[in-house]
C-alpha cells in the first residue's frame, strides 16, 4: 500500500443514516489513510451514494448513529460549507446546471474561498484565468467552457471533466467520486481517470463509488469494498473487483468465505 504512516484522514464508525425516515445506512465502518484509493461497489440501492452524501453533509440525509472523524475533527458537527473548506470534495453523479453563472466566476469563487480559509492569497480574474487554463490542459478541456454557464449544455463527459477540474483547483484532502464513470464513453473515461491519477498523492485520499470494474482498470484502488443493504459486507484488494465483474454480486452469497480479500 502507498500509505506508510499511521495518520488517518477518515474514520467512520458504526454509521447509520436516514432519509425521509427510511434507514439507508445500517452500520458503516471505514478507515482511510493518506495515499490510499478506496473503491466502493454494489448494486443500485445498496447505499453507496447515500454514504457519499452523508460524508459531504447533504441536508436530505441524517446520521442517526455512529461517528465520523475527518482529520481528528467531528465531521458530523460541521456544515456542508465547513466540510468543503476542511478539505472534503464530492464529485456528483449528476452534476447540476446553473444557468446565468459563468463557469469561470463559479470556479474562481470556489477557489478563492478555499484559499482564504487556508490563509493563502486569492487570485484576481487575470491571475485565475492563467491558473485555470493550465489545469484545463490536464483534462483536455476547451478554454471556451470558462465563458459558458456552469454545466449548461455540457455533455455528460464534459460535466464530469468539469467536476474533476473543480477538484484540481480545490486540492481536497479527501476526494469522493460518486459514479463519475456513469455515462462516459471510453475516451472520456480515460481522460477523467488520468486527471484523478494526476491529483492523487501521498497527502490525500480518494473514495471511488462505482458499479463497474472498468473505472478501476484506469484508477487502481488499494482497497475494494462491497456494499449491500447499507453495510460493507466484504473488503479486499483490486482483485475483488475482477471477481465481481466475472461472477456478479450473487457470487458473494454463494461463496461468502472465498479467499478474495478479507470479509468486513
Amino acid at each position: 500500500m502507498k500509505n506508510q504512516n499511521n495518520k488517518t484522514i477518515l474514520d467512520v464508525q458504526n454509521l447509520h443514516a436516514n432519509t425521509q425516515s427510511t434507514e439507508i445506512l445500517k452500520g458503516i465502518n471505514l478507515t482511510v489513510k493518506p495515499g490510499e484509493i478506496h473503491a466502493i461497489m454494489g448494486l443500485n440501492g445498496s447505499g453507496k451514494s447515500t454514504f457519499a452524501k452523508v460524508l459531504a453533509g447533504h441536508p436530505d440525509y441524517t446520521a442517526t448513529q455512529g461517528n465520523i472523524q475527518f482529520e481528528q475533527q467531528d465531521l458530523l458537527a460541521l456544515s456542508p460549507e465547513e466540510r468543503a473548506q476542511a478539505g472534503i470534495f464530492l464529485a456528483f453523479q449528476y452534476p447540476i446546471e446553473i444557468p446565468g453563472v459563468a463557469n469561470s466566476q463559479f470556479l474562481r469563487l470556489a477557489y478563492n474561498t478555499i484559499q482564504s480559509k487556508r490563509g493563502n492569497d486569492e487570485l484576481d480574474p487575470l491571475e485565475f484565468d492563467d491558473f485555470v487554463r493550465e489545469k484545463m490542459k490536464l483534462l483536455e478541456m476547451n478554454p471556451d467552457f470558462l465563458d459558458r454557464s456552469v454545466n449548461e449544455g455540457f455533455s455528460g463527459g464534459e460535466k464530469k471533466r468539469n467536476e474533476i477540474l473543480q477538484m484540481a483547483l480545490l486540492e481536497p484532502t479527501l476526494g469522493i467520486l460518486d459514479e463519475t464513470d456513469s455515462g462516459l464513453d471510453i475516451d472520456a473515461l480515460k481522460i477523467v481517470a488520468k486527471g484523478v491519477n494526476h491529483l492523487s498523492n501521498s497527502q490525500n485520499a480518494m473514495i471511488l463509488i462505482t458499479h463497474y470494474q472498468r473505472l478501476l482498470d484506469h484508477i487502481v484502488p488499494d482497497y475494494v469494498h462491497v456494499m449491500e443493504a447499507g453495510r460493507i459486507v466484504k473488503t479486499g484488494g483490486k482483485e475483488l473487483a475482477l471477481e465481481l465483474e466475472k461472477h456478479g454480486y450473487d457470487w458473494l452469497h454463494d461463496d461468502r468465505h472465498n479467499n478474495v480479500g478479507v470479509s468486513a
